[in-house]
């Protein structure tokens, strides 16, 4: 099992030690494709997958979601949570086991995701005190404080609904000068960087486990893929993320950071309860400081 950066008390205690009045942005990777951002006292938790749900539904299965890493937290544990995002309908990216216990301590937060799975979602959640908002490509939502826009995400299809809207979505995140892009679950597609390009993203959070079909499940950007669409799309910093969770759906970012590397691109690997920050000074693109 590979051992968290930081877990427990011991992440609890640096997440709430972040000055209310910090204008940098703050991000810990929580395993998977979640993320916690906080930037000037106000939080946005992505894709938070913080059970062993998937392990124990597949356990007695020919396709056993044995884990990698342990779990950094709790979700119960988090707290002053307003708004999280969910990409699509897949237990790792929306996730009952993780959700319910997260309204136990954060009743009323609002949770964004595509228009087309609201009704799945609250079959889910059951009564759990939380607020669906649907979104779609190209739609844009001012909650809280922070700017959610929907971009096309195909995992593997672009795959829509009877009104056109997406099933699957990644979310470009803007907040007090910052602009961050969550691909959710995606492969490379033609709509990507004609809507990335524009905004010029600080940062970048992309899956790197790749499309392997003997899988049998829907796939991904591999480690070069996500090098070259950060790096196409004027990225200041990648981060890679959905590896290292299941043995059967993982890559090492090795072929990321080499990727990387070759182009010229600034990268980081970050660690499961891991933490980085960074500044608003972009035109000299600093190296992110990270605790």
């Amino acid at each position: 099992m590979i051992a968290a950066e930081q877990k427990g008390e011991e992440l609890l205690a640096g997440i709430r030690s972040v000055d209310p009045a910090d204008p940098r942005l703050h991000v810990w990777w929580l395993g998977q494709s979640g993320f916690l951002l906080q930037q000037a006292g106000a939080r946005l938790l992505l894709d938070p997958y913080l059970s062993d749900s998937l392990t124990l539904k597949y356990a007695a299965t020919d396709k056993p979601h044995v884990r990698m890493t342990e779990r950094c937290l709790e979700p119960g544990e988090l707290t002053n949570i307003r708004l999280v995002t969910a990409s699509h309908l897949h237990t790792d990216h929306l996730d009952a086991a993780t959700l319910v216990p997260l309204a136990g301590s954060n009743p009323g937060f609002t949770l964004v995701l595509p228009h087309p799975i609201l009704d799945e979602a609250r079959s889910r959640l059951g009564d759990a005190p939380v607020k669906l908002q649907g979104l779609d490509a190209a739609e844009v939502l001012d909650l809280h404080g922070w700017r959610i826009t929907g971009i096309a995400a195909a995992h593997n299809d672009l795959k829509r609904d009877d009104q056109g809207r997406c099933h699957y979505l990644g979310f470009l995140i803007q907040r007090g000068g910052f602009s961050v892009y969550h691909s959710g679950d995606t492969l490379w597609h033609e709509g990507l960087l004609p809507a990335l390009q524009p905004a010029a993203c600080d940062l970048m959070l992309l899956p790197i486990n790749g499309n392997r079909p003997e899988r049998r499940v829907a796939g991904n950007l591999n480690g070069t893929e996500a090098a070259a669409l950060a790096r196409a799309s004027g990225a200041r910093l990648v981060v890679p993320c959905h590896y290292d969770l299941f043995t059967f759906n993982t890559e090492s970012p090795a072929e990321f950071t080499a990727a990387c590397e070759k182009l010229g691109q600034a990268c980081q690997v970050m660690r499961c309860g891991g933490h980085l920050v960074l500044g608003r000074q972009k035109q000299e693109c600093p190296m992110p400081e990270s605790q």
